[in-house]
């Protein structure tokens, strides 16, 4: 890093929902809690000022960004849709104009956004658009809170295909791009997290990993192809396993890294284990992007009362990978 500070950019995603509120609650704690991060957070001023308790700290700025129309919490209006997607491409810009170290996304409505009629799919594909990389994985993590649960382990869940139909996962699969994602997760935990050597596991797309060929043959002739060519390079990867018996307590202490083949397959047991403290990852940008592990929340969004406790892990995660970036670990 060029100073001493880790500096963070928040985008305060859909208007409408719970993104202004938790954007601001967690950019105020985590300035408290560290004395080395400068926060820059994006939107209309008017949207922060009911969770403003106290004096804004200098490290902590509000770049004012009007909304294009009105806004009532809890209700969509989608003439600002365009207002949601200017508050990304100022974030990345400034990413890759280092300006900032990392970017921290609060959650948008990716369906009001279509109806403005922009083509858009998630943030996850919007930037690995705009990056004009041809590549990039979708990854979630969280420290494991649940009742008997093992301390301080963390569980990563990384995904082979994003926001597709569960009936296109199957054609959408490819041998030479779990390749590509299996080196992407690889060199990312190396860069990011410390781990000299990630271990992988792999789920397979069918029931039981497809029984040998008797429920499927992903595994036969696409999956285990892709991860028998990852382990010739050297990489630490195992499997396809059965979903159904990879995501357990047991394995999350030995794994570092779980890859399922569909959204649902790998953030069911993800979130269920991190109780809305897990943390949204793109991996393969040329910059630093994490966000929450939730939606926009728009039936709870004019209470004020939502947990920021995801979007401060989104902010805490930042941190430590550029923390752990800038040191070469």
């Amino acid at each position: 890093m060029n100073n001493d500070y880790v500096r963070l950019v928040i985008t305060s995603g859909e208007p409408a929902g719970i993104g202004p509120q938790i954007s601001i609650q967690a950019a105020q704690q985590f300035i408290k809690d560290h004395e080395d991060v400068n926060i820059h957070l994006l939107g209309d001023q008017q949207l922060f000022k009911p969770y403003l308790s106290e004096e804004i700290a200098p490290t902590l700025s509000i770049e004012h960004i009007p909304l294009y129309d009105s806004n009532r919490l809890g209700y969509l209006n989608v003439k600002n849709a365009p207002y949601v997607i200017h508050l990304l491409d100022k974030a990345y810009d400034g990413c890759q104009s280092h300006r900032y170290d990392a970017m921290v996304t609060a959650p948008i409505q990716k369906s009001v956004i279509n109806d403005f009629g922009l083509d858009f799919t998630g943030h996850t594909e919007y930037l690995a658009d705009k990056a004009a990389v041809s590549k990039v994985v979708m990854m979630l993590c969280g420290e494991i809170d649940f009742p008997g649960a093992p301390t301080n382990c963390m569980m990563r869940v990384a995904l082979a295909s994003t926001h597709i139909a569960l009936k296109e996962v199957a054609s959408f699969l490819d041998t030479d791009d779990l390749i590509e994602i299996i080196k992407i997760i690889h060199q990312s935990c190396q860069q990011y997290f410390g781990l000299h050597q990630p271990r992988i596991s792999v789920a397979g797309l069918n029931p039981h990993a497809g029984e040998g060929g008797y429920l499927g043959r992903e595994e036969i002739d696409i999956i285990s192809p892709a991860i028998r060519q990852a382990q010739a390079i050297g990489m630490d990867v195992s499997g396809p396993f059965p979903g159904d018996t990879l995501f357990r307590y047991k394995n999350i202490e030995q794994i570092d890294v779980f890859l399922a083949m569909y959204h649902d397959q790998g953030l069911i047991p993800l979130k269920m284990a991190t109780f809305g403290r897990g943390v949204n990852i793109t991996l393969g940008l040329p910059i630093i992007r994490t966000s929450v592990d939730h939606g926009t929340a728009l039936d709870i969004a004019a209470n004020g009362n939502a947990d920021f406790a995801s979007m401060y892990q989104a902010l805490q995660l930042a941190y430590q990978m550029v923390k752990n970036g800038s040191s070469g670990a």
